[in-house]
């Protein structure tokens, strides 16, 4: 992807302030390489090689997906309609363990495929096989800060393979594809990792300077075992304890929180990843992100993986976080429009380190269009970011850029062929299940 200059004329400007409200004005903006050059009224046409109308469109920052598993877009419906401990150890992983690095690219290209169309341009990944993962971001153009799902069950043989797969990801990939994959260490929760493990990521983190993705306080079950096995610590107790706490974790999930934790969040400025749809499909929960925003903790919004969701769209996913906080208080102010649109740009660039996230002079140009020309858009309501939230999907996306890309454009992706990626991805898991099946017979 050859770089331009791209000057989007006629925009309705829908701009996060990052204090939970918006802007709205209409101005044109230029684009020099990866940046945001120029915001103003009839910049000249001259300083730009491609020009975008954006009349009955509005311009706003990309969306930021804080917390998912790209590569499970292969394992999407693959086990509904059930509770976490048992989606996990009698579907999921019985299915990863016919993973690949071939399948995990296939479906990380899947997955970001569907994000670019639904208007996400950064994506914050946990998972395993990450070479591949990286292979799909750098080929797609998609910006990235990608982990390695670590887990080791108090094995140290399983916890040194960890630490090695982890660091070979940083040291492979950090900083690379002009910029646009970042990584993280990726310790997968406290109920998968030892307290060894943990230290030494913090340990690790700190040496390669590069933060931590974990879950976090997603279940009951989970507080209640933690309670039972550490002393009657609630899980971010406990990390408190091994001093892992620190502004560079990105903690996904945080439903069951109680107030001594939600200080400890504040007190080390952790960030939080919320997954609506994810939490409420799988019956987990509704995290407290009333009173997270009320204490200006940084909350950015995340679809976890394809399979527990069961779709990428960060569209869905500002309309459900902001419907579970007013249903679950029986309170409608909290997670207002402008607070949700806040979460899903602003917020989840802050969270993993992204100089995006906000349309500002030199920001990285990392921008969506959303077409108002639609029924499911008309009328517009008094307030852009109602419509974004209450009345918007992913398909109204019309252009996705990134990096100052544009990865999309009336809809159609510009630098992969996504027929061909359609039909890997069916073969892939086709291929998946016939392994899982024999597995089973035997």
């Amino acid at each position: 992807m050859e770089s331009q200059n791209i000057l989007i004329k006629n925009a309705t400007i829908l701009n996060p302030l990052g204090n939970g409200k918006t802007e709205e004005k209409n101005a044109d903006v230029l684009i020099v390489e990866d940046r945001i050059a120029e915001i103003g009224s009839a910049i000249d046409e001259s300083n730009a090689e491609k020009i975008i109308d954006a009349t009955d469109k509005i311009l706003m920052p990309g969306l930021v997906n804080t917390h998912t598993h790209i590569s499970m877009s292969l394992l999407r419906g693959i086990a509904d309609d059930l509770e976490l401990d048992t989606w996990l150890n009698d579907h999921i992983w019985p299915m990863e363990a016919h993973l690949s690095r071939e399948y995990c690219y296939i479906g990380a290209l899947l997955g970001a495929a569907e994000m670019i169309k639904s208007g996400t341009t950064t994506f914050s990944d946990m998972y395993f096989y990450m070479d591949g993962v990286a292979q799909a971001v750098e080929e797609i153009g998609m910006r990235a800060v990608l982990s390695y799902g670590m887990i080791d069950f108090g094995i140290e043989e399983k916890r040194e393979n960890e630490f090695k797969e982890n660091i070979s990801l940083i040291k492979n990939h950090n900083n690379t594809a002009d910029g646009r994959i970042t990584t993280m260490f990726g310790p997968h929760s406290i109920y998968t990792t030892s307290s060894e493990l943990l230290e030494r990521v913090r340990k690790e983190a700190d040496k390669h300077q590069v933060g931590i993705h974990i879950h976090m306080n997603e279940t009951m079950k989970e507080i209640n075992d933690c309670k039972e096995a550490h002393q009657n610590k609630r899980p971010f107790e406990y990390l408190d304890d091994l001093g892992i706490l620190g502004s560079d974790i990105v903690a996904a999930h945080g439903v069951w929180l109680d107030q001594n934790e939600i200080d400890l969040i504040k007190k080390y400025d952790v960030k939080v990843s919320h997954n609506p749809c994810s939490n409420m499909k799988l019956a987990s929960g509704a995290a407290p992100i009333g009173e997270l925003l009320k204490q200006n903790i940084c909350v950015g919004l995340g679809t976890d993986g394809a399979s527990s969701n069961n779709n990428l769209d960060m569209f869905d996913e500002m309309k459900f976080a902001a419907l579970l906080q007013k249903v679950s208080t029986l309170n409608p102010k909290l997670a207002t429009a402008d607070e949700v649109i806040n979460m899903a740009t602003f917020n989840g660039a802050n969270a993993l380190g992204i100089d995006a996230g906000s349309i500002e002079v030199g920001k990285k140009a990392d921008l969506i269009l959303v077409d108002t020309n639609a029924p499911n858009m008309t009328p517009m309501s008094n307030a852009i970011s109602s419509n974004m939230v209450y009345s918007a999907n992913g398909s109204n996306v019309d252009t996705t850029i990134c990096n100052g890309k544009i990865l999309m454009e009336n809809r159609k992706l510009l630098t992969v062929d996504e027929g061909y990626i359609l039909s890997e991805a069916k073969r892939a898991i086709a291929e998946m299940k016939e392994l899982r099946e024999a597995e089973a017979e035997e």
